[in-house]
């Protein structure tokens, strides 16, 4: 009998999942019925999950009521073979001393851990760290270790996420990646580098090399198509929030050996993030729901994210000129 970390694994290999952003009036409540719409809509594509409360969902500025809504909706329409991922992690409460401050933290993290699972999540993408910063620099190596030992305890698969510094993550160098890709639980690691493709093809290389029963999850938006050419083994990416299945496509192309029709799809996906995942990259989340808009899957009035970012009617238009020239589906 496969355990849950086989199980996860399996499913995920070869897979797209999507990081889902959260409908929302222009107040910022969330907007159920585009959310019951927008479950129906994804979980009938062609992808082997979903990742909720990540970043492209705001995650970390969620509601705990808010948290438990979303989970639930997800939950309800995923298909059998589906999983879900959820982001953890907590926004520290500034007004505290550093150590108070850091264990008041990671109670919060544990605790949002325990309700991603509680709420049935199948596997637990960590969020970076950041506060383990504010410690002095030869005891952050130990605490980021020691913060994912304490997650990976709970039982559940842990996805670890190198995540570039401009957007909240921390360069984790390659030492310590694999100590955290040692812990029990741990079965891969999302990757995403924006544009930096030294990093990239370095942590490609140490899983290739020393850890080849672990996944490779791509989390490289602007650089899709090669990171499976470098070993990718699955995607989790905000851009399958919206036409899930033209990506879903090029990992299938990829592992069939059909290069032809992988060089079609790669090209295609490609001018796709480069509309949509472009600066300020922060606001690809709204650009993402404004695309779920044009798909008519959600209404434009739940076309919003908290962030003050607005789109212009330009902007609207480069991405409708967009989905029609790079053939979205």
């Amino acid at each position: 009998m496969w355990s849950q970390a086989e199980r996860v694994k399996f499913r995920m290999q070869g897979g797209l999942i999507p990081a889902v952003p959260v409908p929302r009036y222009a107040n910022g409540k969330l907007h159920k019925e585009a959310q019951t719409a927008y479950a129906a809509y994804l979980t009938a594509q062609r992808i082997a999950g979903v990742a909720v409360w990540v970043h492209t969902g705001r995650g970390l500025q969620l509601q705990r009521e808010q948290r438990r809504l979303i989970l639930q909706s997800w939950k309800a329409a995923l298909q059998p073979e589906q999983i879900i991922v959820a982001g953890v992690g907590a926004v520290p409460e500034v007004s505290l001393p550093v150590r108070e401050r850091i264990g008041r933290w990671r109670k919060d993290s544990i605790g949002m851990a325990e309700e991603a699972i509680g709420g049935g999540a199948d596997a637990l993408l960590v969020f970076p760290p950041l506060i383990l910063r504010e410690l002095p620099v030869p005891e952050q190596g130990k605490a980021i270790v020691r913060y994912h030992t304490d997650l990976a305890e709970l039982g559940v698969p842990i996805v670890i996420f190198y995540l570039y510094e401009e957007a909240g993550g921390w360069s984790y160098d390659l030492d310590l990646l694999r100590e955290l890709l040692l812990l029990p639980h741990v079965i891969g690691v999302k990757i995403a580098t924006l544009d930096s493709v030294m990093t990239m093809q370095a942590i490609a290389r140490l899983l290739t090399e020393e850890f080849p029963n672990h996944l490779h999850i791509t989390g490289e938006d602007r650089m899709f198509g090669y990171a499976l050419m470098r070993g990718a083994h699955s995607a989790l990416v905000g851009l399958g929030a919206a036409f899930p299945n033209i990506q879903a496509d090029l990992i299938t192309a990829y592992q069939n050996k059909n290069y032809a029709r992988f060089m079609d799809l790669s090209e295609r996906i490609d001018g796709f993030a480069e509309a949509t995942f472009t600066l300020p990259m922060d606001k690809y989340i709204l650009r993402m729901l404004h695309c779920l808009a044009a798909a008519n899957v959600i209404p434009g009035e739940a076309a919003n994210d908290i962030a003050e970012y607005e789109m212009t009617e330009q902007e609207i238009a480069a991405i409708r000129r967009a989905i029609m020239e790079h053939r979205l589906y």
